[in-house]
């Protein structure tokens, strides 16, 4: 399941949106267009019900709306703002 990581902060609207990385304190803006795939990804059981979904709304055809999800997707998980969940290391679970 895609999702924003720990210590990411979205704010996000129809009309475009920004992400807060607390780890880095660098905000990531993103188009309208990107915000609303995010919106789809984090409402979505996977990034295929996403991108039809996102599909439907930019009357896209299928194949170019999976590029495109995957495209927003891949770039804040290389990012470090999202992807699957990441264990804590030893240390910070005792220190919290």
């Amino acid at each position: 399941m895609w999702q924003l990581r720990e210590g990411s902060h979205p704010v996000l609207t129809d009309e475009g949106g920004a992400i807060l990385n607390e780890r880095t304190g660098r905000w990531t803006y993103l188009t309208p267009t990107a915000s609303a795939a995010v919106l789809f990804l984090l409402a979505s059981s996977n990034q295929d019900q996403a991108a039809e979904q996102y599909s439907t709304l930019y009357s896209l055809s299928p194949e170019q709306a999976a590029v495109d999800v995957r495209a927003v997707a891949d770039a804040l998980t290389t990012q470090g703002i999202a992807g699957e969940p990441v264990a804590p290391s030893g240390w910070w679970r005792w220190w919290r």
